[in-house]
C-alpha cells in the first residue's frame, strides 16, 4: 500500500488479536519514529514502552477505564521531554560556559514547553503510520493527560517531562480490519483557509447537520439534537475534560514553578 493509500484506510484499532508483535517489527517501527521530523533535530520527547501488566490495569482505571489499554501488545507512552537537554546542557559544564560568557542559568520555559509537545506527537503520528504499515493497527489514548500527579509517580518523571499521548498497538482483529470508516464531518472549507482565518456562517453548520443526518444515521445522546450539542455534553462539559483541564494546568504550573 503506498502512503497515501495507507493515511486514506486508517481507523483506529481497539480490538486487538492475542499474537506478539516480533522484536523486528518493533524495531522497524522505532526506527521509523526516530526519523520523525524534529525541532532543530533535537528530538525533544521520550517514549515509554509499558509491558508491565500491572502497570496497564493501572492505567485502564487512570485513563477513563479503556480495557483495550490492559490488552494491547504494544503499548507507548508519548513524553514531551525538555529534561534530557538540560542534563546533558549540565554535563557539558554550562555554568563555566555561562561565567564566562555572562549568561544567566537558562529555565526552560513556555516556548521550550510546545516545542517539546510538537515533538512529542510528531513522533507519536509517524510511529502510528509506521505501524500501519507493517500490518498493525494502533489507537490513541489522549486520556494519559490526566491525573498527572499518579502518572508523573508511576513513571517516575522528572520536572521537563509532561505524558502527551500514548499509543495501543497490535494486530487488529478481522471484525476491526471490517469496521466501517467513520467519516469526518467538518468539510475541507471548514478547516483550510487562505491568508486568514474565515468563521464558517450558521447556514454552513446547518448544512452540515443536515449531511449527517442523510448520511450517518447517528444517535444522539438524550436531549441532543445535533452532533454540535451531542459532542457538547459527551465530550466537553464531562467530568473526564473537567480532570484533562486540571490535570494540564497541574502540568503547565510543574513546568513553569521556579
Amino acid at each position: 500500500m503506498n502512503c497515501l493509500d495507507l493515511i486514506m484506510k486508517r481507523k483506529s484499532v481497539r480490538v486487538y488479536e492475542e499474537k506478539e508483535i516480533p522484536i523486528e517489527v518493533k524495531d522497524k517501527i522505532l526506527a521509523a519514529t526516530f526519523q520523525a521530523p524534529t525541532a532543530g533535530n533535537m528530538m525533544m520527547y521520550s517514549i515509554i514502552e509499558i509491558d508491565d501488566q500491572s502497570i496497564k490495569d493501572k492505567l485502564v482505571k487512570t485513563c477513563d477505564n479503556q480495557g483495550m489499554i490492559g490488552k494491547a501488545p504494544l503499548l507507548l507512552l508519548f513524553l514531551a521531554d525538555f529534561q534530557r537537554w538540560m542534563d546533558y546542557i549540565e554535563a557539558s559544564e554550562v555554568k563555566d560556559f555561562n561565567k564566562e560568557n555572562n549568561f544567566e542559568e537558562y529555565i526552560p520555559k513556555e516556548g521550550d514547553m510546545f516545542l517539546a509537545i510538537n515533538d512529542a506527537l510528531i513522533a507519536a503520528q509517524t510511529t502510528v503510520l509506521a505501524a500501519e504499515d507493517l500490518g498493525l493497527g494502533s489507537c490513541y489514548i489522549g486520556d494519559i493527560m490526566e491525573n498527572f500527579e499518579i502518572h508523573k509517580e508511576l513513571f517516575n518523571l522528572p520536572k521537563y517531562t509532561l505524558p502527551i499521548t500514548m499509543l495501543c498497538i497490535g494486530y487488529p482483529t478481522e471484525q476491526q480490519k471490517n469496521r466501517t470508516m467513520r467519516r469526518r464531518y467538518f468539510s475541507k472549507d471548514m478547516i483550510v483557509h487562505k491568508n486568514s482565518y474565515r468563521k464558517p456562517s450558521v447556514e454552513e453548520f446547518k448544512a452540515m447537520d443536515k449531511e449527517i443526518a442523510e448520511k450517518d444515521s447517528p444517535v444522539f445522546l438524550p436531549g441532543c439534537h445535533n452532533q454540535a450539542i451531542h459532542m457538547y455534553k459527551r465530550k466537553i462539559t464531562s467530568d473526564f475534560m473537567s480532570e484533562m483541564n486540571r490535570s494540564v494546568k497541574a502540568m503547565i504550573d510543574s513546568w513553569m514553578e521556579d
